[in-house]
């Protein structure tokens, strides 16, 4: 088609819904912010996952925890070990449970049927707590899961933590990270009579250990001297999350889910917080230099400064060596969370690859002004995407390589474009010097794969895309 939507804005003829034509711009062809952060419109086909799968991302890594999903089975089963999280010790949250409501259910309602499944739970797991989780069909039926919650905690002597998830609250997964943020303070808040005495440690918030980048950041930090009190939530346990108050310092890497509790805890705790970014090795410098200071001991600084040097030092021939190869290409993001959408940015910048596309599922104002202003002249920009929209994108720009999630890489692979996973269910490392590596050598070898050759050598492949 001739008319597309980077062309077009507003246009009657343009392929774009009326309403999403504010939540698409052009770096620097408009002066107009991007509109973002509000529900998914009904009938776009957002990219975007429900608000329970928000709060579900969220707590899965806890690894000790049983976690109960109130709704129908299929609830359970599309997030059943929803994160590539690692363990160093309990696999309890590999199990997905669920209390499989059926037509009767929604009916008579589903509390008696909840009550069942703690108790069966309990019965056979005894977990430290449970996280109850409540869907669309539990908002529609009215179960009060906070009172077969609170009644199950009595009985059991176990924290029974009702997170209040019903997709139909909104169509932003954000919901989703605000109800396991109050799960997560619901835990953290110490009883009455308890005290959790403060240490020098840092509390790691929105890390996930992902293909074990806690622990590569826990040996950074070390090093350092510095040690880390507990991570929300990557291979944490009950116990210790119990400890968050008595943390120096939280760090903040996935700003979307984490930075309600971070404001909350300065509120309730009065502990500082700072963004950090794992991903790429400039991030990871930066991060580590600012942490340091945070500390101000010349000590830590000086380590900082040691680390960051050598570890550059390592990596540097093989990312010159990806550059050569890469110098040129053409590149599509489209991530959950702004913070991994500009790290991709700067890595791929850094690699001699072109930004031609971007966009996140749950990026604010200010997250969309930093991005813009890391881009070129030229490039579209996108919230809340839809397969449509991606799919004209990725063709009007000739896209050779997209960074995206499992929802993106069936789009991309269709139209012949290689395609980079950075999604919550992955287990390759990204994160540190290490994980620049890793990223570099994933974004050449499916980028520079001859199958796309031979694809668009087919005889179909030029009818498809007119």
């Amino acid at each position: 088609m001739e008319i597309t939507c980077s062309q077009v804005i507003g246009g009657t003829n343009s392929p774009c819904l009326a309403e999403r034509q504010n939540s698409i711009i052009t770096a620097g062809k408009t002066k107009n912010r991007i509109h973002c952060a509000d529900d998914s419109i009904a009938g776009a086909v957002s990219q975007r996952a429900c608000v329970f799968c928000g709060a579900r991302v969220v707590l899965n890594p806890i690894t000790d925890a049983a976690h109960l999903v109130h709704g129908p089975v299929g609830c359970a089963s599309y997030t059943w070990d929803i994160r590539g999280s690692l363990s160093s010790g309990s696999e309890m949250f590999r199990n997905s449970f669920s209390t499989d409501l059926k037509e009767r259910d929604v009916i008579f309602g589903g509390e008696k049927k909840l009550t069942l499944c703690i108790d069966e739970i309990v019965q056979k797991n005894s977990p430290p707590a449970i996280f109850v989780y409540a869907t669309c069909v539990v908002g529609i039926i009215g179960d009060d899961i906070i009172a077969v919650c609170k009644a199950a905690s009595q009985k059991h002597g176990i924290d029974v933590i009702p997170v209040e998830s019903s997709g139909f609250i909104s169509g932003n997964k954000i919901i989703g990270y605000r109800a396991a943020g109050n799960a997560l303070i619901h835990l953290i808040t110490p009883k009455e009579g308890e005290i959790i005495q403060k240490t020098k440690k840092i509390n790691f918030l929105g890390e996930y250990n992902l293909g074990g980048e806690k622990w590569l950041v826990e040996r950074y930090l070390r090093e350092m001297g510095i040690e880390i009190n507990v991570a929300c939530t990557g291979d944490s346990t009950v116990a210790s999350l119990k400890q968050v108050p008595g943390g120096f310092l939280n760090l903040v890497q996935c700003t979307g889910s984490m930075h309600y509790v971070a404001r909350l805890l300065e509120e309730e705790f009065g502990t500082p917080y700072i963004d950090v970014n794992f991903f790429g090795a400039y991030n990871t410098s930066d991060s580590l230099r600012r942490i340091a200071q945070e500390y101000g001991e010349p000590h830590m600084i000086e380590a900082a400064e040691h680390l960051i040097e050598r570890e550059t030092e390592r990596i540097r021939p093989e990312i010159e060596y990806y550059r050569t190869k890469l110098t040129g290409k053409r590149a599509a993001i489209y991530v959950g969370g702004a913070f991994k959408a500009l790290a991709i940015i700067r890595q791929l910048r850094e690699l001699g690859v072109e930004i031609v596309f971007c966009g996140t599922q749950t990026g604010k104002p200010e997250d969309y002004e930093q991005i813009h202003g890391m881009l070129n002249p030229g490039t579209v920009m996108v919230d809340d995407a839809n397969p449509a929209e991606i799919e004209r994108f990725l063709i009007e720009k000739k896209v050779d390589i997209m960074a995206g999630g499992v929802k993106e890489r069936t789009l991309a692979h269709k139209l012949g474009v290689g395609f980079v996973d950075h999604n919550h269910d992955r287990k390759d490392c990204l994160a540190g010097f290490d994980g620049a590596i890793n990223f570099a050598h994933e974004v050449y070898v499916t980028c520079c794969s001859p199958v796309w050759k031979q694809i668009r050598a087919h005889p179909d492949w030029e009818v498809y895309h007119e």
